[in-house]
């Protein structure tokens, strides 16, 4: 008996620590990490142009997972205020080719994530 009610204890205290970890994790649809290996191909980048994409993207991660905390209103504002910003950065970095296809790739991603 004594070791049926602690095994159900312990089935308990293993739910509970998964559910409340659940509850405590960030909303992932804010996470813009991607592979910049795979966004390099996909949009012909040199070396170059490759670490400054990487730094401003970054930046706009670190923006987006900031936002993962506004609510209401005021948070479709600074989404396009962060994508705006984005933009204006990858002008100075991309062609207008490759910057088409980063802006259409953003816009389907923000799209997706109902964002």
């Amino acid at each position: 008996m004594k070791k049926i009610l602690l095994t159900v204890v312990a089935a308990m205290a293993f739910t509970l620590s998964f559910a409340e970890t659940k509850s405590n994790s960030v909303d992932t649809r804010y996470d813009m990490s991607c592979d910049m290996r795979r966004l390099s191909v996909l949009l012909d980048l040199n070396e170059w142009q490759m670490d400054a994409v990487e730094v401003i993207h970054n930046t706009f991660r670190d923006d987006m997972q900031a936002l993962a905390t506004v609510k209401g209103p005021r948070q479709r504002h600074l989404i396009r205020r962060a994508l705006s910003k984005d933009a204006q950065q990858m002008k100075y970095v991309l062609n207008d080719k490759q910057l088409n296809t980063y802006m259409r790739l953003m816009l389907v991603t923000l799209r997706n994530r109902k964002l």
